[in-house]
Formats: structure tokens, C-alpha cells, sequence
């Protein structure tokens, strides 16, 4: 399962580095950089809770089956768009679209399957491993997909993307599931309100759920812009572009590589939520720290500790949640988890794209980052609840 999810999440990021270069070179408009990721994370806010009752419902396994099936044809047909040199922002904007619904019908059922795979004892290592193959495709992937752009052009990295999609379903028929989900006769907005309510009567669990969309819509859009920090503030030749995009995608990666390997190292510890607190109130310093860099050497090492940071606390956060449910709520409240996390994303995205031709590039962010810090610092002294945890 963790190579199958590694070679796939490899193959997106590849379209992810041509797709995002090319939005922003066909608009000049870090709008569209932000709708791009805007309609890419959306449908998870709109449909992942009924995927979430699904994974409770059905094998997880066949509803993860169908999810790689819709990414996969998406990718195929952005190849053939480039190919027959016919396509337009919108096209790209709109596929964005139909890969977030896919997506929000496998995510949840991921959350929910992994850990059917472990026993209990094993799960925070298991969720830091994946964190780490997820952070690993952030840096090998860029580094073929600014070899297959530069080499190859913007066709091949989608088609790479479209065949990377076969690893993950080849892993998904392998793998023996323990937990399989009973079947129900009960309405999906019955089965909806059960998982609301095991959030809210769950001590902890719903400030959790609530800093998942915080943390997400201020601290995790920084990568999305990284081509508008590339060409407003290093200014490079046009040449050199790709290849300095492509160098802060790598130092990203490899610091969330680091951060994910020492919590897998660590292992389930105590006072979880604390420790994610206080790298929370580092990682807005450190985003705030980014903005105001124009030095690239610097901005590089800056980059890496706020990936290491990022990856650390978005572990500790999620193996924290899955340690409070029961594998029969899972798929629903992870559903509610994931709109929250992933949610944050496109939320952030549109609104700093909409911010930063008004204010400033390095002002917007630098906000954003000491907000993050601030939020912290809120549920660290006043909203004590996840300092418990």
C-alpha cells in the first residue's frame, strides 16, 4: 500500500509542478493560481461527508478503487488537451474540479483504511510513514517533472501522472483488510448526524477538528504561491524559472521528509497535542520568516524547517484523532477531519490570491503566518481542551 500511494502521489506531484508553472504563465495572475487550488480542494468540502458515510457502509478498498479510476482519466485527458495543443485555463480549472470529487470520495475511505492495516500500538509510526511517502513525491516528484518539462514538455508530465495511477490500484487488489463496514439501511443524513455527535461528545476531538481548518488556511497555501515568490521577489531569467520553482518544491519536501521520519522514530507519545501546539506557533514564525526573505539561500532553509514543521504537527494532529475513534465512526469523522483540514486549503488559497495583488506578496503571507502563530498560541492559553490530549 505505501508504495503503490508513493508512486501515485510521485506521478501528481510531477502534474502538479507543470500545472501550477503553466496556470500562472498562461494568466500572469496569482488568482488563478489560487482558483486552480481552490476548485482542486472544494469538492472535498462539499461531498467528502457523504464519502465519509460510504466508508462506512462499503469495502473501503472498492470505494478507493473508483476514486484512482476518475483521477486517472482526468490526467489522461489534460495529456490529450496538451497534446492537440487545444487546451485553456478553464479546461485545467475545471478537471482541478473532478479530481477533488474523486478525491472526496477516496479520502475518506484512505483515512479510514489505514488503520485496519496495524494493530493500535503501531498507528502514529504507520500515519508518520505515510506522511513520509506523501513527503517523498513532493521532492522526487518535482525533480522529474522539472526534467520531464524541460525535456519532454508539459504532455509527458500529465502522462506520467496518468500511469503512476496503476501502482495504487495494483496495491489496492493486493492488500487484506481486517475491519470490512456492515452494511446499513439508515439514511445518509441519519448516519451524518451520528458522526457530528461523536465529535461533539468526544472531549477534545472538536478543537481538534476546528485547528485542522486554522492550520490549513493559514499555513499550508505557502507552497501554491511559491512560483509568484519566484518571479516577484528572486526575479530570475526566464530560463531559470522552472529550475528555482523546482528548487523550493525540493527543500519543502525534504524538510517534511525530516519531520515525518522523526515522528515515526518518536512513536506514539505523551501530551500529543501540546507538542502540536507549540510547532504550530514555530511553523507561523517560520512562514512569517519566508515572506520577508530575499535572499534564496535563506529562504531555502526557511522553507525546509517549515516543512519539517508542517509535516510534524499535521502527523501528531491526525494520529491524535484517529487514537479517540472507533473503526465504526471512522469513515464519518475522518470525512468531517478531512473537510476540515483539506478544506482550509482552497479557502486559504482563494482568499491570499485575492489579497496579495491588493497588498503585497510578502505582506499577505507574513500576516498569515503570524496569524497562524497567534491561533496557537489561543488554544495553548485560552482554549486549553487539546493541551489535554
Amino acid at each position: 500500500m505505501w508504495l503503490g500511494a508513493c508512486t501515485s502521489q510521485i506521478g501528481t506531484f510531477v502534474q502538479q509542478f507543470a500545472q501550477s508553472w503553466l496556470v500562472f504563465d498562461m494568466t500572469k495572475d496569482p488568482f488563478y493560481l489560487g482558483l486552480d487550488l481552490f476548485l482542486g480542494q472544494v469538492p472535498i468540502i462539499l461531498f467528502s461527508l457523504v464519502g465519509g458515510v460510504l466508508a462506512d457502509r462499503i469495502d473501503r478498498r472498492k470505494l478507493l478503487l473508483g476514486s484512482q479510476y476518475i483521477q486517472m482519466t482526468c490526467a489522461f485527458l489534460l495529456t490529450g488537451l496538451f497534446y492537440f495543443h487545444v487546451v485553456h485555463v478553464w479546461e485545467i480549472l475545471g478537471l482541478s474540479f473532478f479530481v477533488g470529487c474523486g478525491q472526496s470520495m477516496g479520502g475518506p475511505a484512505y483515512s479510514a483504511l489505514l488503520p485496519s492495516l496495524v494493530d493500535p500500538v503501531d498507528l502514529s509510526n504507520a500515519i508518520s510513514m505515510n506522511a513520509i511517502q506523501f513527503n517523498l513525491a513532493r521532492i522526487v516528484g518535482p525533480t522529474i517533472g522539472g526534467l520531464a518539462y524541460s525535456a519532454l514538455g508539459a504532455t509527458w508530465c500529465f502522462a506520467l501522472n496518468g500511469f503512476s495511477y496503476v501502482a495504487v490500484i495494483i496495491s489496492l487488489m493486493m492488500i487484506h483488510v481486517k475491519f470490512v463496514p456492515a452494511k446499513s439501511s439508515v439514511r445518509i443524513w441519519t448516519s451524518m448526524k451520528e458522526g457530528f455527535q461523536f465529535i461533539r461528545q468526544r472531549d477534545g476531538l472538536e478543537a481538534l477538528v476546528v485547528l485542522a481548518f486554522l492550520m490549513t488556511f493559514l499555513g499550508f497555501t505557502l507552497v501554491g504561491f511559491l512560483p509568484v515568490f519566484v518571479q516577484d521577489v528572486f526575479k530570475p531569467a526566464s530560463a531559470q524559472g522552472p529550475k528555482m520553482y523546482q528548487l523550493l518544491l525540493i527543500c519543502s519536501g525534504g524538510g517534511a521528509v525530516t519531520g515525518g521520519l522523526i515522528i515515526a522514530a518518536l512513536g506514539q507519545m505523551k501530551r500529543q497535542g501540546r507538542i502540536v501546539l507549540l510547532l504550530m506557533t514555530a511553523l507561523g514564525v517560520l512562514i512569517c520568516s519566508f515572506a520577508l526573505s530575499h535572499w534564496l539561500p535563506l529562504s531555502c532553509v526557511l522553507i525546509f524547517a517549515s516543512g519539517m514543521l508542517t509535516m510534524g504537527s499535521a502527523s501528531l494532529m491526525l494520529s491524535t484523532v484517529q487514537l479517540l475513534v472507533a473503526d465504526e465512526m471512522r469513515g464519518r469523522v475522518m470525512s468531517v477531519y478531512n473537510v476540515a483540514f483539506r478544506g482550509g486549503i482552497p479557502m486559504g488559497g482563494l482568499v491570499l490570491g485575492r489579497l496579495i495583488p491588493v497588498f503585497g506578496l510578502s505582506p499577505t503571507v507574513a500576516v498569515a503566518g503570524s496569524a497562524l502563530a497567534v491561533t496557537a498560541l489561543y488554544f495553548m492559553l485560552v482554549q486549553r481542551r487539546i493541551m489535554a490530549l
